[in-house]
């Protein structure tokens, strides 16, 4: 596929979307980010949609990537996460008249494991063909699933649109893990024992990877599991993650979290998802295979 291409990237100053932005123009894209700060070439506000569509009125873009989040830190509360449930929905919907617009015809949409559900699944590996965005019988829980479960579904009710999702595991990785670092070391998130429990993880690098491969290589309506080899569980990587930074974090158990429902579920949550369609059809492979490789290579290059 030729990648003489213009890509309109929305989120393209946050953490995710500054990889991104890298890796795309460093394998031949043009790239215009879509945001509302100065950084980005095309201002706008997804939620906004009189004022994205006035902004976008004069663009041409061949591909749209939707990797925008109102998350700026790690989220504790299920209100935490409202700003991004609605950018999952509404920005997204707001986005794909925006991809008419321009002209696009190929749309990459960021979304995450959890939409598998927040849940212990046990042995049993997630793969593409099992549901995504069932419903929860938690009210807090539901919204969120909801939201993912949108954010995939709306692109692929537009006539003609070559529309791929991303199913990433947690993010860590530069730009990510050193504000965790920060909290870690202020004692404003503990660590505990997850007593077995594992999620996938992904560094930035790797999923920022995945992305033009989705352009180039994804198939029409198709999702992909990212994420790399090392499933642990999140009180497993806050540990790790204090280790590498050197910090002495406040620890606690596990059942403390229930002051915090949100954090509580992702900590009971187990999960496991395989990346062999990823592989195979996208040749996805993660340059650091496990958390331990990116918190080592991080830790380097500070």
């Amino acid at each position: 596929m030729d990648t003489n291409l213009t890509v309109l990237l929305a989120g393209a100053s946050g953490v995710f979307g500054r990889h991104v932005t890298g890796t795309l123009r460093a394998a031949g894209y043009r790239v215009l980010g879509l945001g509302r700060g100065p950084a980005n070439e095309v201002r706008a506000d997804l939620l906004d949609r009189d004022g994205l569509l006035r902004a976008v009125r004069d663009v041409r873009a061949d591909v749209v990537v939707h990797a925008a989040t109102a998350l700026r830190k790690p989220p504790t509360s299920h209100r935490g996460m409202y700003g991004t449930d609605e950018l999952r929905i509404a920005g997204t919907a707001n986005l794909l008249e925006a991809a008419g617009v321009v002209g696009a015809r190929r749309f990459v949409g960021e979304n995450i494991v959890f939409g598998y559900g927040y849940r212990d699944f046990g042995d049993r590996v997630r793969t593409e063909d099992d549901p995504f965005g069932d419903p929860d019988p938690d009210k807090g829980i539901a919204r969120h699933v909801e939201a993912m479960r949108q954010k995939e579904q709306l692109p692929l009710a537009v006539p003609g649109l070559h529309a791929v999702s991303l199913r990433y595991g947690l993010f860590y990785g530069a730009g990510a893990t050193e504000p965790t670092a920060e909290l870690l070391r202020r004692r404003r998130v503990p660590v505990f024992d997850d007593h077995g429990h594992v999620l996938p993880w992904v560094n930035l690098a790797d999923a920022a990877a995945a992305v033009p491969l989705a352009i180039e290589h994804g198939r029409p309506g198709a999702a992909y599991n990212i994420a790399d080899e090392s499933p642990m569980g999140i009180g497993a990587m806050l540990t790790a993650t204090a280790a590498a930074f050197g910090v002495r974090p406040l620890t606690v158990p596990v059942w403390l979290l229930r002051v915090s429902p949100l954090m509580h579920r992702i900590a009971t949550t187990s999960m496991r998802v395989s990346t062999a369609k990823a592989r195979q059809e996208l040749g996805w492979k993660p340059e650091y295979p496990t958390a331990a490789d990116g918190l080592r290579a991080l830790r380097r290059a500070g």
